[in-house]
């Protein structure tokens, strides 16, 4: 499947992996494509959206076509998901080079960030994570400033309120915590009203593991791509269900689409 290129990242080699489009960058290359885009001026039509995928995403991409347009949207789509790396490197013509995580990028953008004078803003969680994370992002970069924070429990006027107030604030990346496919979701939505931000980056679980509200695997069960099965341990209730119907569909995906 042929994907045209996103006119603000046309330089940035892609690959297909599971049936997506995934950006051919490691981690410190990902971060630094976010700093550049947040010290450029702001574009007339909104901001730049940054996503990831991962076998959860790749399967509901697979089973909901509205869904697969509202990842296929973003100007830069990032491999959050080992089993994408390995697929790759299999598979593929030519390999990812890294799992850009998330949770990995996140310092690596703030330490640039309170280096470079790019501002934040958090939005998303339950407010006790999304206050602790400002806190921690705080205390380890104190020279960053983050303009602006939010719950991503508002809805109805509330909601638009807030969205005005973003833009007023003109934060250069917005760090958005809502999960999948809300975040997704929020960028359709809101994108046209939020002209003042430079990024929106998807963020999925991000602000409970800053927050120390989840832990992450050991590094070994990342590198082996087993953190699906580490929080399957410590959330079984509420992941069993979700695991056993996307991960053998992200399988078949990968084997399939990657090239």
């Amino acid at each position: 499947m042929a994907f045209q290129r996103k006119p603000a990242f046309r330089d940035i080699e892609e690959i297909t992996v599971g049936g997506a489009r995934v950006a051919r960058l490691d981690l410190a290359a990902t971060a630094r494509l976010m700093i550049e885009a947040a010290l450029r001026p702001a574009r007339e039509n909104g901001p730049l959206y940054l996503t990831s995928v991962n076998g959860e995403v790749l399967a509901r991409r697979r089973a909901s076509r509205e869904f697969a347009e509202l990842v296929d949207e973003a100007d830069l789509i990032s491999a959050d998901g080992q089993p994408l790396v390995f697929a790759s490197r299999l598979l593929g013509a030519r390999a990812l080079p890294e799992r850009v995580a998330t949770t990995d990028l996140y310092p690596l953008v703030a330490e640039m960030a309170a280096r470079e004078g790019v501002t934040f803003y958090l939005y998303g969680g339950t407010e006790e994570v999304n206050r602790a994370t400002y806190e921690v992002t705080k205390r380890r970069f104190p020279g960053l400033r983050i303009v602006g924070r939010s719950h991503g429990y508002l809805a109805g006027e509330e909601l638009e309120r807030k969205i005005d107030e973003i833009d007023e604030l003109a934060p250069d990346i917005v760090w958005l915590a809502l999960g999948v496919p809300r975040e997704q979701e929020f960028v359709r939505k809101w994108s046209d009203r939020l002209r003042n931000v430079k990024v929106i980056k998807t963020s999925g679980g991000l602000f409970d593991f800053v927050a120390g509200a989840k832990k992450r695997a050991p590094m070994w069960m990342q590198k082996a791509g087993l953190e699906w099965a580490f929080r399957l341990r410590l959330e079984p209730r509420r992941l069993f269900l979700r695991y056993v119907t996307t991960n053998p569909i992200a399988l078949l995906l990968l084997l399939r689409h990657t090239h």
